[in-house]
């Protein structure tokens, strides 16, 4: 009997220590499957080297299953991921885009998980809005240039069984914006503002507000939204400025539905 014990516990402890190599040593690109798997193929991890804990990748942008557009970022994400009570503590730097280090809190839970920016963040990173042709149309055809930049005084966005909540802000500024659609060189500099709400929907659901506006240009677009019951509803408009009508007239036809001088956005 003495020698079955031994054996029995000699076969769980090397199951143990099996289960815990295989989760120390699980390879980035199980990450890269998760993440693939959860944007629907929009947000890719191309060549993931390293582990799940710590890693690196080309970070490339798709119009999804099945699309053939694509644009990678340069250079590579670097990520190291650890624990910190009961959260998921995930730290990232990328030379291109990445302002020193990105750090991010996930806290699951039982039908919940919680995403946490830090208050201390500020501004985060600025990405070429060029990356954005990657994701299909609209972006295939305009072939943006420019800039995105991303910044926040904190943010945080819960999932508690399939219904969202967001508090605190993100601002993103697309500046110099350009596409090949215009001879202007410039068309504008804009700024999109998402906010979180205290207000709860019909379904029980505190949303987030998004606010579209021109810093600059002679390509005008505004627009609001409200992202809410797991659903984003956007109506907005683009114009041009006095002037610039004829230059942007092939523009505006595209960017939306063409109602006399402007061009209606409608999304949800």
């Amino acid at each position: 009997m003495a020698g079955r014990a031994a054996w029995l516990f000699g076969l769980a402890g090397g199951l143990l220590g099996s289960v815990v190599a295989l989760v120390a040593w699980a390879p980035a690109a199980w990450l890269a499957l998760a993440l693939a798997s959860a944007t629907g193929e929009r947000l890719l991890l191309a060549e993931a080297e390293g582990t799940v804990w710590r890693g690196s990748a080309v970070p490339v942008l798709t119009g999804g299953i099945g699309s053939r557009d694509a644009s990678a970022l340069p250079g590579r994400l670097q990520w190291q991921l650890g624990l910190q009570g009961t959260a998921l503590v995930v730290r990232a730097r990328h030379v291109c885009c990445i302002n020193g280090e990105l750090l991010l809190f996930v806290r699951p839970g039982f039908g919940r998980v919680r995403v946490e920016l830090p208050a201390s963040q500020g501004a985060i990173g600025q990405w070429p809005a060029a990356w954005l042709a990657g994701l299909g149309t609209p972006w295939n055809t305009l072939q943006p240039s420019g800039s995105l930049q991303l910044s926040s005084p904190g943010l945080m966005v819960e999932n508690v069984q399939g219904r969202w909540r967001v508090d605190g802000r993100a601002d993103l500024a697309l500046n110099a914006f350009a596409s090949r659609l215009s001879t202007l060189d410039v068309l504008g500099s804009y700024t999109l503002v998402l906010a979180g709400t205290s207000a709860v929907a019909a379904g029980g659901e505190a949303g987030a507000t998004l606010q579209l506006a021109t810093t600059s240009g002679a390509l005008l677009l505004q627009g609001q939204g409200q992202w809410v019951a797991s659903k984003l509803r956007f109506d907005g408009q683009a114009s041009a400025a006095p002037g610039s009508e004829a230059v942007l007239n092939n523009l505006l036809n595209i960017i939306g539905r063409r109602q006399g001088a402007r061009s209606v956005i409608s999304i949800g």
